[in-house]
């Protein structure tokens, strides 16, 4: 495991004690400092861009080839840092003494740890991370006028108001594709200049206000309609055992909606969660992925596996199959015949 030690909370200097051993290139360019490296160690980009009243994004898109372990050992009063993970996850351990946690994908999650604490991130091997830390200097933050954080719940309002130093904060809520689709266009900007600077710092206080936003909800028990929460998550899980156990019926959004519990549109949002995949789509998919284990591991013919995974049409079985995995079933078999 690599262990990489980071002592400054300032965006800049992260970048460079980064950067001495991850053995990148710095550059900078309109404001922003990005960190590249590709070595044995991994490969990746990080880039960070402060704003006015002690706002800052923090940016990461890293696949590390074998476990890291950045720990960050603050000497002043740490950020509040508002998280959201759009690939992969990693672990959270808020203090030395404590756990490690999981931190998951699509989950808005926020933390500020206890004054003066160590703060430990744990990146998987081979595993692609994308994720972005909107990062809040609370000192500097109270100043700016309007800023309104009494409006915040009481326990976070004590964390912006710096009240509970010596309690950790750690707020892991639901899972939203909104915000994830807010930090993809955040990503794609490609001004320059004034126009670029603007664009980051609009769509930034946007994706801060959603995260907000659910946080909010979320405490007051009242999910979201594009947010979805881990319980519901498990349940859309549990559901994949259900759907191999009946792959020879019918399998409809409504059948599937009944028997987890969920509306239909937090059963897609679940789907999409988890599998990247509408229900449809994925149900498909498992039915195809059958088929080709009966191909390849029984007699049955091709009309009995259509009829066992519960598709009425031969034609059509045959259509995505070949849509699916380049090549008709009958063709598949054949192929498999003349390897053996």
């Amino acid at each position: 495991m690599q262990t990489i030690e980071v002592t400054s909370i300032k965006d800049g200097t992260i970048l460079e004690q980064l950067n001495n051993c991850l053995g990148g290139t710095l550059s900078e360019s309109w404001g922003e400092r990005t960190l590249q490296f590709n070595n044995t160690l991994g490969k990746g980009v990080v880039r960070s861009i402060s704003f006015d009243w002690g706002v800052s994004l923090l940016d990461c898109d890293v696949k590390f080839n074998e476990d890291v372990k950045i720990v960050f050992k603050a000497s002043t009063v740490p950020p509040v840092e508002f998280i959201f993970i759009s690939k992969g996850k990693f672990k959270y351990g808020p203090d030395e003494d404590e756990a490690f946690i999981d931190l998951e994908q699509y989950q808005n999650i926020i933390i500020s740890p206890k004054r003066y604490a160590t703060k430990t991130f744990l990146f998987p091997p081979n595993q692609q991370v994308k994720v972005n830390f909107i990062r809040i200097y609370k000192k500097e933050y109270l100043k700016k006028k309007n800023n309104n954080v009494t409006s915040l719940n009481e326990l976070l309002l004590s964390v912006f108001n710096d009240e509970n130093s010596n309690l950790p904060y750690k707020h892991a809520g639901g899972f939203n594709l909104k915000i994830a689709d807010e930090i993809k266009a955040m990503n794609a900007i490609d001004n320059e200049g004034m126009l670029r600077t603007l664009s980051l710092e609009g769509r930034l206080y946007l994706i801060l206000a959603m995260q907000l936003m659910e946080h909010h909800d979320f405490e007051n028990k009242n999910i979201l309609p594009e947010s979805i929460s881990k319980e519901d998550i498990k349940k859309v899980y549990r559901l994949s055992d259900y759907i191999v156990d009946n792959i020879s019926d019918p399998i409809s959004i409504a059948r599937l909606s009944q028997q987890s519990g969920l509306s239909p549109k937090k059963l897609q949002l679940g789907f999409q969660v988890l599998y990247s995949k509408s229900v449809n789509e994925y149900v498909r998919q498992l039915k195809l992925e059958i088929a080709r284990d009966y191909l390849k591991n029984t007699d049955l013919s091709v009309s009995e596996i259509v009829y066992a995974i519960g598709i009425r049409s031969r034609s059509y079985f045959s259509k995505i199959f070949a849509e699916s995995y380049g090549i008709l079933p009958t063709d598949y078999r054949k192929q498999l015949k003349q390897l053996s």
